[in-house]
């Protein structure tokens, strides 16, 4: 169900109270530090807390995104204001949609294994994660939230190694992050192929695939999508939406909340392209 049909589900079901609750790689949102880029590409420089996807490395501070790239996207129709909300948990983030202002942070985070996400989404993610280790599954949180700032030194680390060309394919510009959201986690097994493509071969990959649309989270950015979302694969990189959205996106048989959204592909940052 896209277009109209997806937003109205989205949103509705995140109203309607049910939040609370493999292949090569292109590229990605961010390798994490010590993993090989896109391509065998050299690993970036280390970062800070959350530093797996969305980039990682250190570097002199970047200000706050400029719009460049290719021609503008095409017009949106009228969409819900959750979307664009970015304490809603219907907001959706990319691209060409940055946070409104671009440094916003949540009120409250609480702690969940030593990293920090929304309330909503932190008691999610202690079920899944009880959930999976009931089921046998060895699962642990690896990133959670990253301030405006983290991300501007994720990315600043990534423009002074690779140029802005390569940072933008393997990390977000402050403000654009998922993660700055705190509704964002990335996940991992605790061994060699956390926060490598290589994940997707593992229990964990395949046990957060099929269960956590349950416990609210989806794969924000699957295999073959970057086309649409801006990144590429990520098995690992999880977003919760709420149980009901969740689970309706999955039925609906769209590969990414853009098009569940009903919005438009983000494939880069664009011109002149409307937050």
């Amino acid at each position: 169900m896209t277009g109209p049909i997806g937003t109205g589900l989205l949103v509705a079901g995140l109203l309607g109270g049910c939040a609370p609750g493999a292949g090569p790689s292109a590229g990605r949102e961010g390798p994490p530090p010590g993993s090989a880029p896109p391509a065998a590409s050299a690993p970036g420089p280390a970062g800070t807390e959350g530093s797996g996807t969305e980039g990682s490395g250190t570097g002199a501070p970047v200000g706050p995104p400029t719009d460049a790239g290719s021609a503008t996207a095409p017009a949106e129709r009228p969409r819900p204001p959750e979307l664009d909300d970015p304490a809603s948990l219907a907001v959706v983030v990319n691209k060409r949609r940055p946070l409104v202002p671009p440094d916003w942070a949540p009120p409250v985070l609480e702690d969940v294994e030593g990293h920090r996400l929304r309330p909503e989404a932190a008691a999610a993610a202690r079920g899944m994660l009880a959930a999976a280790r009931a089921d046998g599954v060895r699962l642990r949180i690896v990133s959670g939230y990253r301030s405006w700032a983290q991300q501007q030194e994720t990315y600043a680390g990534w423009v002074a190694r690779k140029g802005p060309a390569a940072a933008d394919v393997v990390s977000a510009r402050p403000g654009h992050s998922e993660h700055q959201t705190g509704l964002a986690v990335d996940v991992g097994e605790g061994g060699g192929c956390d926060l490598q493509v290589c994940f997707a071969d593992t229990a964990a990959a395949a046990w957060v695939a099929e269960h956590g649309p349950e416990h609210g989270f989806v794969v924000r950015y699957p295999w073959g999508e970057e086309a649409v979302t801006g990144y590429w694969y990520e098995p690992w990189h999880l977003r919760y939406l709420g149980p009901g959205p969740a689970q309706e996106l999955v039925r609906s048989g769209t590969a990414t909340l853009e098009e569940f959204a009903g919005l438009s592909p983000a494939p880069d940052y664009g011109t002149g392209a409307p937050g």
